[in-house]
């Protein structure tokens, strides 16, 4: 163990704040200047990205600008608590530790209650603390040392055994050999980065880098620089020559998440390269030739991304040579278990227990619908394990949204045998929605789906002639249904 100096300094200090998550982002809130710097030298020693925030405020400024693997946060913190930070709907995907040196009990119960995944007393354990970051680069990327690529149940780093999955496999194994351009459909939190991945390691660039960029996390007014570098003296504050996205991948793939949020005019830049294999950087009228693999992801419909104007057509197309769509958790059978069982070993060799579902707590995991698939899974089964006091995890263990026992004490949605899956989707969003008050964030962040997710959905509900919680009814003929 090791204490940290008390001196304490309120100020911002950004670490490394690219959207480049070929590696795991870790965000750091603490308002010690000490312990922000020495967590910070141990997170990029172990593999990590780092943000650093002195506040709540930085913090959900820093989450904003890039989505992080993990959180580590204190309790006690200037204008607010870190608590603060589960009401943001980024952190919902992300795995967050409180730090707390005022030692009770209590806040770490009430964290992980609101989500938190664990909890560390100051002074903090080197032993612990090296554990939790090992284990989020384990799940983050790389390679499987001493395994095989592909065996039952498991394909890369996709776990799941289900037709829908076995499919997947079959097209990913067919199309990852050949230099096609691909893209992949998904739910948030249905693995599309993993998918990306597996195409890479199939492929002859398996040597090559393999860079994934979220392209809805970059400044607009920094995105091109980023995907295509720029000169020095380009713009103001631009000290030095930067190679982008492109021009780094040389050789590899490049992973574009969420490209339906690239800027339109950079969407038309994007499609020379495709087209032409080459780029300049910003500042410079030279072309750079460049030999990249693209694949690329979106959790939209792109075929409606099209019609709304948020994806060019001509893109589209380019893109989608060979499209490869992502089944939701909620579609894929026993894989639940199998994946929830396989989260729970996990847990068990961490901390060398032996613990273990109850039948009915398996029960009621198959059944629930699971709206932030895979990684919402991953994140509740943390929670259950810390939370069980014994060795047994009962559906009374179970956290409110997927608890039967849950929706008796804050509001119950009723889905009537043989309603389409599609439909309890809408009925339990449009309900949590109505409890938030109308509030999207925090319902994507109770739902534990990302906010772009969410919108999309209520876009859909708006058009079908569904009234929303909190805004004006639709004028439309057709009634409103509960």
């Amino acid at each position: 163990m090791f204490t940290f100096p008390a001196r304490r300094v309120a100020i911002l200090e950004d670490g490394l704040s690219n959207t480049e998550k070929g590696m795991p982002h870790l965000l750091i809130v603490d308002d010690d200047a000490a312990i922000r710097e020495t967590l910070a030298e141990i997170g990029r020693d172990s593999g990590f990205s780092v943000a650093l925030a002195a506040s709540v405020k930085d913090a959900l400024i820093q989450l904003e600008r890039q989505a992080p693997d993990l959180v580590l946060t204190d309790v006690r913190l200037p204008e607010g608590s870190g608590m603060d930070i589960f009401k943001n709907a980024a952190a919902a995907s992300a795995e967050v530790v409180v730090m707390t040196g005022h030692g009770t009990v209590d806040n770490a119960v009430q964290a992980l209650r609101l989500g938190a995944t664990d909890y560390l007393v100051k002074p903090i354990c080197m032993d612990r603390l090296n554990d939790i970051l090992a284990r989020i680069v384990a799940g983050a990327g790389g390679d499987l040392p001493g395994m095989p690529f592909e065996e039952p149940g498991r394909f890369g780093k996709m776990y799941g055994a289900s037709g829908r999955m076995l499919e997947l496999y079959r097209q990913l194994g067919r199309v990852a050999p050949t230099n096609v351009t691909t893209l992949v459909i998904g739910e948030s939190g249905t693995g599309k980065e993993l998918a990306a991945h597996a195409i890479h390691e199939l492929s002859a660039r398996r040597q090559r880098p393999f860079i994934a960029v979220n392209c809805g996390a970059i400044s607009p007014n920094l995105i091109e620089s980023e995907m295509f570098g720029h000169e020095r003296g380009s713009f103001t504050g631009a000290d030095r020559q930067h190679k982008g996205y492109f021009e780094r991948a040389d050789g590899g793939t490049l992973f574009l998440d969420e490209v339906t949020e690239m800027p339109l005019d950079l969407q038309v830049k994007l499609l020379r390269v495709l087209e032409t294999g080459q780029f300049m950087r910003v500042g410079t009228n030279r072309e750079i030739a460049c030999d990249i693999r693209i694949v690329a992801a979106t959790n939209r419909n792109p075929e409606q991304a099209v019609q709304e104007g948020k994806l060019r057509e001509d893109l589209y197309y380019r893109l989608s040579v060979f499209p490869v769509e992502l089944p939701p958790l909620r579609e894929r059978g026993d894989d639940i278990l199998l994946l929830a069982r396989r989260f729970l070993e996990a847990q068990n060799r961490e901390a060398g227990k032996d613990k273990d579902f109850s039948p009915s707590a398996l029960a009621v995991l198959k059944q629930y619908a699971w709206p932030g698939n895979v990684r919402e899974l991953k994140n509740f089964v943390r929670r259950a394990f810390i939370m069980a006091d014994g060795d047994v995890l009962g559906a009374d263990m179970l956290v409110p949204q997927v608890s039967p026992a849950g929706a008796a004490r804050s509001g119950q949605v009723s889905v009537p045998v043989g309603e389409t899956l599609a439909e309890a989707d809408r009925r339990l969003i449009l309900a949590t929605l109505e409890r938030c008050n109308g509030v999207k964030k925090q319902t994507a962040a109770m739902l534990g789906i990302s906010p772009k997710t969410l919108y999309n959905r209520l876009e859909e509900y708006a058009a079908a002639g569904y009234a929303l919680p909190g805004e004006p009814a639709a004028r439309t003929e057709r009634p409103s249904r509960p």
